[in-house]
């Protein structure tokens, strides 16, 4: 778009000066004959015919500058700018005072990086020509080149107070403004060039652009689809309409989008990327899967790509699959610490790696990072008071409709204000009614999705952050980075990853004593372990919905088993163990939700085949709705937990929905999220210690059916009994944790 737009800008003059006396007359009139017939022909778009003309009457005249001018635009019409430039020079040479020569010379210059010799060319033109705006356009382009935006401005001012028509000087304008940072006016300015010229693409996509960035999308719209209207194949405007759609959460037009422009350009990396990410979050996983293979095939370097990738695989229930992506990937790029990052993640969800080599890879990529940004040197001005009100900074790229929403929003609206005051550090790009809800319960609101790693840090560090947390880890869009250049004094670890981060610029996580058993976990972390007396959770359902008041096997008389976690978490290991449980419970039967379509659900199906279970007890189901999720549960007996990583959230919404469940504790904090829940419900009775003890809680509880019809009348009441749903006393736990770790901090020598 820009090189378009630079060509309008340095149009060719022709020049109207009279010829100087020693050309004779007869020659100038036969040159300049040649020249306006040569003018008709390069009109109508003959360009070599044109160029002969002109070369004609220099022929013909030698000595006029005017003729020496044409030949030089003609040379530019097919191309030949470094023979245009010595004509230019010539036609100078015979008369210094043509204002076209020394502009279209200057211009030239300029393309190519003579800004010293074109600058006094282009001074001289307006000496003699004041009342040109072309040049001084060029001037513009000089001067902001120069990094001098407040005299580009007044270079374009002066050019459209001559000529206040002229669209490309407000289409620059508009963009020399939006640099200085005066955006009204680069609006106001593009509106001026839309009503010059109202189905120029140009000045749609650049107003459009300009309406995104004061958060006015939806006026924004109807401008990018006038630009792709006026030139279709303007692969700019497309994205930008895109990711409109996609921020508003318009899955379809999005994919519309991406499918067409792919269509014009099918090798467009960031498209096929752009639609791999977009095709994964509408769980069209195979096609995800193609779009970012392909993508990779063309760009083996593309890390996004190759994290996406790892990230489908795993949903499609693909771990080790997913892991030698991962592998290859970091191979080739060891730099890309994002794709590091994901990797880790993986890891928790594989059965092959051991607690001390998942440990070493942890902590082997907080190093490299801590290594790629210096220990903080500057001491912290933050005050060191123990009692005085703390500022709490928490940072998520998922306040949202996620997980982390639902256990942030009832402590954020529970923390002690007298105390505490609250600061969120949204780094997503998503809003929704959720985001609405975090943002109004915190003190202070940071829409950060925008600012680099380096900006909002030092925007935590302007805004006095005491205590900052982290509520992500190495899943979601991880803000480690953040983290390892210390912006606040004391950084902590929380909620969306339960493990350790590697770092050792990260005093805490803070966990319970059921995921983190005293005395074994500690080896696993970098950070110093704060355990809550209770739970580190605080859960409240996302929705209100009752439950069924009986299990179904009151009115089926069989046992249903259910399965409600995330499909990559379901392990060989875990469905070895269902096997067993049905085929020592002949009669019942299982539903599995989260299970893609497909090739998953197929693997799955024989594998329960091969092990003797008849696909007709196995009812396997894609994502769901929330309320379609919730009612599922009415259809189940026991929920069965996965490994080895365990259910969190799930196990909340299952014991809400009054069914049990059983897991098996393992050795990591991923293994005993559910074990941890149950706990501090008082339903220890449910939890195995060994795969064996799993299978034999199932079957036997199973055989109990006054237990499963008093749990689903008093389950919802335990929890609410609990402290998992104690909102307050969870809050003051959290910050009597807090203030421990600043009192800490107030004690230390150094920090």
């Amino acid at each position: 778009m820009l090189r378009k737009l630079l060509h309008r800008l340095a149009g060719a003059g022709r020049g109207t000066t009279a010829a100087p006396a020693r050309v004779p007359h007869d020659a100038r009139e036969s040159a300049d004959r040649l020249i306006a017939e040569g003018n008709r022909v390069e009109a109508s778009g003959d360009l070599q015919r044109a160029y002969a003309l002109y070369r004609e009457a220099v022929d013909t005249a030698p000595r006029y500058a005017r003729a020496h001018l044409n030949l030089g635009i003609g040379l530019e019409a097919i191309g030949e700018t470094e023979c245009a430039m010595e004509v230019y020079r010539a036609a100078l040479a015979l008369d210094p005072d043509e204002a076209f020569a020394n502009y279209n010379l200057a211009k030239l210059l300029f393309s190519r990086g003579g800004h010293a010799e074109a600058e006094r060319l282009l001074d001289r033109a307006l000496r003699l020509r004041p009342d040109f705006p072309e040049a001084q356009v060029v001037l513009s382009r000089l001067f902001e080149a120069r990094g001098d935006g407040a005299a580009a401005a007044a270079a374009l001012e002066s050019a459209l107070k001559w000529r206040p028509d002229y669209f490309a000087a407000w289409l620059y304008y508009a963009l020399v403004l939006r640099q200085l940072g005066r955006l009204a006016e680069a609006e106001t300015a593009l509106e001026r060039a839309l009503a010059i010229e109202p189905a120029n693409p140009d000045a749609s996509y650049q107003l459009a652009l300009a309406l995104q960035a004061r958060g006015a999308s939806g006026e924004a719209e109807p401008h990018l689809r006038r630009a792709l209207a006026s030139d279709p194949g303007r692969t700019d405007a497309r994205a930008a309409l895109f990711h409109l759609y996609q921020r508003q959460g318009q899955h379809a037009a999005a994919i519309e989008q991406l499918e067409t422009a792919l269509k014009l350009n099918p090798d467009w990396v960031d498209a096929l990327f752009n639609y791999g990410l977009l095709l994964k979050n509408v769980r069209r996983l195979p096609e995800a899967e193609s779009a970012l293979r392909r993508a990779i095939a063309i760009d083996p370097q593309h890390a996004p790509a190759h994290r996406i990738l790892g990230s489908v695989l795993l949903s499609q229930i693909r771990t080790e699959e997913a892991l030698h992506v991962y592998e290859q990937a970091c191979r080739r790029q060891p730099e890309d610490l994002d794709l590091a990052s994901a990797a880790l993640f993986a890891l928790n969800f594989s059965e092959s790696v051991t607690s001390d080599a998942m440990f070493a890879q942890h902590k082997a990529f907080g190093a490299r990072l801590e290594a790629l940004r210096p220990p903080r040197a500057a001491p912290f001005r933050n005050s060191r008071e123990p009692a005085r009100r703390l500022r709490i900074g928490y940072v998520s790229g998922d306040f949202c409709y996620h997980v982390v929403t639902l256990f942030i929003l009832p402590l954020l609206e529970r923390h002690d204000r007298s105390a505490y005051e609250i600061y969120c550090y949204s780094t997503g790009d998503t809003a929704d009614e959720f985001t609405r809800r975090v943002a109004a319960a915190a003190d202070v609101w940071r829409p950060a999705g925008e600012l680099s790693e380096a900006q909002l840090a030092q925007t935590i560090e302007r805004d006095g952050i005491d205590i900052l947390v982290d509520l992500s880890g190495h899943s979601g869009i991880s803000q480690l980075g953040v983290f390892a250049r210390q912006p606040a004094p004391v950084q902590a670890t929380w909620l969306g990853y339960l493990n350790t981060t590697g770092l050792t610029r990260m005093d805490y996580r803070i966990c319970d004593r059921h995921t983190d058993p005293p005395g074994i976990a500690e080896r696993y972390h970098t950070e110093r372990l704060v355990r809550l007396p209770n739970s580190q959770w605080c859960y409240r359902p996302f929705v209100s919905v009752e439950g069924a008041c009986r299990p179904p096997s009151a009115a089926r008389g069989i046992v249903t088993y259910g399965s409600f976690n995330q499909g990559s978490k379901l392990s060989r290991s875990v469905r070895r163990l269902w096997a067993q449980i049905l085929a020592q419970v002949p009669a019942s039967r299982i539903i599995v939700l989260s299970v893609p379509e497909g090739r998953p659900q197929a693997d799955l199906v024989q594998e329960f085949s091969n092990a003797g279970i008849a696909p007709a007890r196995i009812t396997l189901l894609p994502y769901l709705s929330l309320d379609d999720y919730y009612r599922r549960f009415d259809e189940v007996d026991i929920a069965l937990d996965t490994m080895p990583y365990s259910g969190g959230t799930t196990t909340c919404d299952t014991l809400w929905m009054g069914v049990p469940v059983v897991t098996l504790a393992g050795s990591r904090p991923t293994s005993r999220s559910a074990a941890s829940v149950l706990s501090t419900v008082g339903l220890d009775e449910w939890i195995a210690a060994t795969p064996e003890d799993y299978v034999r809680l199932a079957v036997e509880h199973a055989a109990d059916a006054p237990l499963l019809a008093e749990l689903r009348q008093s389950l919802r009441r335990r929890m609410r009994d609990s402290a998992l749903m104690d909102e307050p006393k969870f809050a003051r736990d959290l910050e009597d944790a807090y203030r421990r770790m600043w009192q800490a901090w107030c004690e230390s020598a150094t920090g």
